[in-house]
């Protein structure tokens, strides 16, 4: 996967669920049928510190991602619900290296 983009998402989880699993799920499944979504990886800690990769063909599938309706519903609820603080940036992947699978 070279010359594309990455957005990485940074965050730290409030206490509780309160409906996080569901919408999470519920985002990946919509973000794979995004046109130029090329794939996804994500970990979070005990602590609730996380991080969230996505790969994009392009910043106008990014732009289209970030402004879909219903993913503007789920950010509006991670800043008033499920997140105390997250950080985005999109940077563009020039080359890859990789060891293993």
């Amino acid at each position: 996967m070279t010359a594309c983009f990455a957005v990485i998402f940074t965050s730290t989880r409030t206490e509780g669920d309160n409906g996080y699993a569901a919408a999470a799920q519920r985002m990946a499944e919509l973000v794979r049928e995004q046109p130029g979504f090329l794939g996804v990886e994500s970990v979070r800690g005990a602590d609730g510190h996380g991080i969230t990769v996505s790969y994009w063909q392009s910043e106008a599938a990014i732009l289209a991602w970030r402004d879909h309706p219903e993913h503007r519903l789920i950010q509006a609820r991670g800043r008033s619900q499920w997140y105390s603080a997250f950080h985005t940036r999109v940077c563009r992947v020039e080359r890859e290296y990789a060891f293993g699978q």
